[in-house]
C-alpha cells in the first residue's frame, strides 16, 4: 500500500466492528487503527492510547472548541471523537488508517476527507444484531434498548456508504473487506 488512505468503518453497536477490525490489523500490519478519544470508562482490558484516550467531559468539550477533532458525537450518554493530528500524520506518512466510528462521525468525515473509503457493516438479521448486544453482558436493559433503536438509524443509511459488507461469518466478511482494500489498491483510488 503505497499511498495514504482514510478508511472509515461504520455499523451499527454489537454488528462486530472491532472484531473485523482486529482481525484486519492481525493480518494486515501495513494498515494503522486511529485512536479516538472519549469521556466513557474503560471497559475491563482497555489500555489508555491503545483502545481510547479516556478524557472528562469537560477535556473534550475543550478539544472540540479548539478545533482538534475531525469528527465527534455523543451516543448512548458518552462522548467520542477523532483527533485530527494522528489522521493527517498518519495519511501524509503513506499509511492506511483505519478509524472505525459511529454514523454521524461518519458524516462529518465525509465532509472534511472526501477521498476516504467508507465501509457500512451490517448485521446479518434484526434479530441476530439484538442477540449480540445482549450476549456482550456490557449493557443495562435501557442501554440495550437505546442501541437498538440507534441501529435501525445507521441501517437505514447503509447506502450512504462505498461498501456493505454482512457480518454473518467472520471470515468471510474479512475476505470481503480484503477483497475491497486490495481493490482500491490497485485501482488507486
Amino acid at each position: 500500500m503505497k499511498f495514504g488512505k482514510l478508511i472509515v468503518l461504520t455499523g451499527p453497536s454489537g454488528v462486530g466492528k472491532g472484531t473485523l477490525v482486529r482481525s484486519l490489523l492481525n493480518r494486515h500490519r501495513e494498515l494503522h487503527l486511529s485512536v479516538s478519544v472519549t469521556t466513557r470508562e474503560p471497559r475491563e482490558g482497555e489500555v489508555e492510547g491503545k483502545h481510547y484516550y479516556f478524557v472528562s467531559r469537560s477535556g473534550f468539550e475543550q478539544m472540540v472548541e479548539a478545533g482538534e477533532l475531525a469528527e465527534w458525537a455523543e451516543f448512548a450518554g458518552n462522548f467520542y471523537g477523532t483527533p485530527y493530528f494522528a489522521l493527517k500524520q498518519g495519511i501524509g506518512e503513506g499509511k492506511w488508517v483505519i478509524l472505525e466510528i459511529e454514523l454521524e462521525g461518519a458524516r462529518q468525515i465525509r465532509d472534511k476527507f472526501p477521498k476516504a473509503l467508507r465501509l457500512f457493516i451490517l448485521p446479518p438479521s434484526w434479530e441476530e444484531l439484538e442477540r449480540r448486544l445482549r450476549g456482550r453482558g456490557q449493557d443495562s436493559e435501557s442501554a440495550i434498548a437505546r442501541r437498538l433503536l440507534r441501529a435501525q438509524e445507521e441501517i437505514e443509511a447503509a447506502g450512504e456508504f462505498d461498501f456493505q459488507v454482512v457480518n454473518d461469518d467472520l471470515e468471510v466478511a474479512l475476505k470481503k473487506l480484503e477483497s475491497i482494500l486490495n481493490l482500491v489498491e490497485v485501482s488507486g483510488n
